[in-house]
């Protein structure tokens, strides 16, 4: 009997599928182990603004004392170039981080009458915006921001409430006058 009489498929197309079932095992594994990335090794771009105070001794002081988790968001590291002042959590790629600046220049909307929330003996004055929320520390000697995503809970801010208490000192609120 000779290789054209057997019975079932050339042994050559065996082969192939063998190997194109194989590397498709492999791009299904590399793609779902891409995609796990911890969040400490994602990348998050933060787009410069103007922090005219975010290199001065309190921003480095509130930096060095930022936790390495939010909740369920671990600290992510942050894009060259990196803003000064600045950090970022987030749990997945397919997820909005959390975006902290310090050294902000006051709120533009922050003025007299503004509504603030105590959160930890932190005031805080929110902006709300689509799909996210930034909150202004207003009561320190730096502006901080926390920029929220939608979805993230209040222990974001509750610990970084904490952590400012612990590293910079209250001062009092410094609105701009309406008008």
């Amino acid at each position: 009997m000779d290789a054209d009489e057997r019975d079932g498929p050339p042994r050559a197309l065996l082969i192939a599928a063998v190997v194109v079932a194989v590397g498709a095992a492999i791009a299904i594994l590399v793609i779902a182990a891409v995609r796990k990335t911890p969040a400490e090794q994602q990348v998050v771009g933060i787009v410069a603004v103007p922090a005219p105070q975010a290199e001065s001794a309190d921003c480095n002081a509130l930096t060095a004392a930022l936790p390495d988790k939010l909740g369920d968001f671990d600290r992510a590291r942050v894009a060259e170039p990196a803003p000064a002042g600045a950090a970022a959590w987030r749990t997945d790629p397919e997820r909005e981080a959390i975006i902290l600046r310090c050294g902000l220049e006051r709120p533009a909307d922050f003025v007299v009458g503004a509504p603030l929330q105590v959160v930890d003996a932190v005031n805080w004055f929110h902006v709300p915006e689509q799909g996210r929320g930034t909150w202004y520390a207003v009561d320190r000697p730096v502006y901080i921001a926390l920029t929220l995503p939608q979805d993230s809970g209040p222990t974001p801010i509750q610990q970084i409430s904490d952590v400012i208490a612990k590293t910079l000192p209250a001062k009092p609120i410094d609105p701009a006058p309406v008008g």
